[in-house]
């Protein structure tokens, strides 16, 4: 009776909007208090992770994060990018697959770039004569291209909760979110030539007044992606670097944000989806504890080496499971019920854990197109005024594409462990 009760009180505080850190904490406390074990656990955990180097880099990067997109900044690297790539088949596209990748790794959130670069970009995409089924696929498909790309912030939850260095994570998903990118562009190549979409003259004014005018942002990511895959410096020491560089640049350099009048709402914005995050992350491992504790995962375990007995089929299982997991939930949550879960079930099949992880955040990343629930059909829908199957028909060859290179990532474990292993971080 107990149960059923507190099962109809967490649907009820989901369907009410509750944070979703009350959900879970709903359940965890139900959960300890059933074997009894303390509920004060989840206060321990807390703590815990306050002592994690990591945890720092979270509220750095998502600020930096919002600081870009409440800036000017989008507008100038488009025009960048367009300056640059404008000129060849398919290169408006091209700039808009790059360009949101760019923001999807910096704001962790493909809805503010499905909402923010998308809104600016599917006009000009039209405007330049591109289909609209394709260019609605092709803003709603970018959106979620980027979140293996340093700082994605959904990268830096599964290293602290799967406890992976979040620096060999980062370099482990650069091949891998390079091959999605490219087989948009190929497609958007593709689509380019057969309807004979107008190509902007190549021109070095052009390409010197854009680049004048993104100067200060255009060496971003090589600051951040060199930097760490340089060793120059750690993740941590690349979100202080990253934040007060934006900073400056956006407040002080460009003059896009007033430090008196925007500087403290984005700061309070950021930091409320920080606070949140935190809370889940602290959550999130006495969940983890729960699960070791009670042998969930071996018992789920045994009922698997029941049914599959090699790691290509577990491979091919896992996928079809993340893929409806990151179709019913956002990034998240799925990372923080799912990981504890499937982590040591992946061991006992031989699956690194870095290799692990980018096929885990791109099942996710992917899902975010899956229909009928896939959160990026939504958010387009809502953005562009279109229905929800519209939408859903528009992305299907990005779709189809995205899962063509997850099989790629997914079995060909060198795309995540040839650069770790190469710079001589095994």
């Amino acid at each position: 009776m107990n149960f059923w009760l507190l099962v109809f009180v967490i649907v009820l505080l989901a369907l009410l909007s509750a944070p979703l850190f009350t959900v879970f904490a709903a359940f965890v406390i139900f959960a300890f208090s059933a074997v009894g074990t303390d509920p004060s656990v989840i206060i321990i955990e807390l703590y815990r992770i306050a002592e994690t180097p990591m945890l720092v880099a979270i509220p750095l990067f998502v600020f930096a994060g919002y600081l870009l997109a409440e800036s000017k900044a989008p507008r100038r690297l488009v025009n960048f990018a367009q300056a640059l790539f404008g000129w060849s088949t398919g290169g408006l596209a091209i700039v808009t697959i790059v360009t949101c990748a760019f923001f999807t790794a910096f704001t962790g959130a493909s809805g503010v770039t499905i909402i923010a670069l998308g809104g600016m970009l599917f006009p000009i995409l039209l405007k330049e004569q591109y289909p609209e089924k394709f260019s609605l696929g092709l803003v709603t498909a970018s959106g979620n291209i980027g979140l293996l790309f340093p700082p994605s912030l959904p990268v830096i939850l599964y290293g602290i909760i799967a406890n992976v260095s979040i620096d060999k994570l980062f370099i482990a998903g650069l091949i891998p979110g390079i091959i999605l990118i490219l087989f948009l562009a190929g497609y958007s190549v593709y689509t380019g030539a057969k309807f004979k979409v107008p190509k902007i003259r190549f021109s070095w004014a052009n390409v010197f007044s854009t680049a004048r005018a993104a100067a200060w942002e255009i060496p971003l990511p090589i600051l951040i992606i060199g930097g760490i895959y340089g060793g120059v410096f750690t993740a941590t020491e690349a979100a202080a670097v990253t934040a007060f560089y934006v900073f400056i640049v956006e407040v002080f350099v460009y003059r896009d944000l007033h430090i008196f009048k925007d500087v403290p709402r984005v700061m309070k914005e950021s930091m409320m989806l920080v606070g949140a995050t935190l809370s889940i992350l602290g959550i999130a491992f006495a969940l983890t504890n729960y699960f070791v504790d009670q042998q969930v995962p071996q018992k789920l375990l045994g009922l698997i080496q029941n049914e599959i007995t090699s790691q290509m089929t577990f491979l091919l299982i896992l996928n079809v499971f993340l893929l409806v997991v990151g179709m019913m939930l956002e990034m998240f949550p799925a990372i923080i019920v799912v990981v504890p879960l499937i982590l040591p079930i992946a061991q006992e099949f031989n699956v690194n854990p870095l290799h692990l992880g980018i096929i885990f955040l791109t099942n996710l990343e992917v899902a975010y197109l899956v229909p009928p629930f896939g959160l990026n059909l939504f958010l387009s829908s809502l953005r562009f005024r279109k229905p929800v199957f519209g939408v859903a028909r528009a992305v299907f060859m990005f779709l189809l594409l995205e899962l063509i290179a997850l099989l790629f990532i997914t079995y060909v474990p060198q795309f995540s462990l040839w650069l770790v292993e190469t710079m001589g971080t095994k």
